[in-house]
């Protein structure tokens, strides 16, 4: 049976909101496609390797984790931006989504600097949290979830980004764009928890996307 490896980055520090069920759900679908699945947790200290993995999954976390995690990660800004590049997907959840963009205005007024992969920049306002039941319509279909955020995305390359999907009911990205998340290549960027891969029609697009993934790694490496 062939392998589908999955990067896990920081699953120990950024797990909000049951988003670990992302994988976990991923890995039903490509069991029931026939494919054997590894997860490795990357976490601090660890060694990413891009040419490793198929999928690379970053969750959300609380404002003392983030930091934490923002320290670390620029270890693997290089990495990670080949993978992202080269059109490999990666599901990015709430704070693991602010951390590819500038930065991120924390609600004490300190600038957090993220990875600067992506053309976005969040602002945490301490006073009006974004929370309850979302959806948004998306190329898959309707996405319904749950958010809790008090920070605001903005993309400074509307251009380049594309948004995950269009609101229904819910905040999204922040209160005045209209839109969730964000697609750049086959990247997404979410604050869809609950988790937000228990929409079937959007969990089988990205495991046909890793599937993909993997012949191309598979097909290098033989070549």
């Amino acid at each position: 049976m062939a392998t589908i490896r999955i990067a896990y980055l920081y699953e120990d520090l950024m797990n909000t909101y049951g988003d670990s069920g992302d994988v976990k759900i991923l890995r039903y679908w490509l069991n029931q496609a026939g494919y054997d699945v590894q997860v490795d947790d990357v976490s601090l200290d660890h060694e990413f390797n891009a040419s490793d993995y198929d999928f690379v999954f970053f969750g959300g976390g609380q404002d003392y984790e983030q930091t934490v995690v923002a320290k670390d990660l620029f270890r693997h800004k290089n990495e990670l931006a080949k993978f992202i590049d080269a059109g490999k997907p990666m599901l990015a959840i709430c704070g693991g989504y602010q951390l590819l963009g500038d930065y991120y205005e924390t609600s004490d007024g300190t600038v957090i600097k993220g990875l600067g992969i992506l053309p976005l920049h969040t602002i945490f306002k301490a006073d009006s949290r974004m929370i309850g039941d979302t959806e948004f319509q998306t190329e898959f279909g309707l996405v319904r979830a749950f958010e809790n955020h008090s920070g605001r995305t903005y993309f400074d390359d509307k251009e380049k980004l594309q948004p995950l999907g269009k609101m229904v009911e819910g905040y999204g990205n922040n209160p005045e764009d209209g839109v969730e998340g964000m697609r750049y290549k086959n990247t997404i960027g979410s604050y869809a928890h609950g988790p937000i891969l228990r929409n079937e029609n959007i969990a089988k697009a990205i495991t046909e996307m890793i599937i993909k993934s993997h012949d191309e790694r598979v097909g290098q490496a033989t070549a």
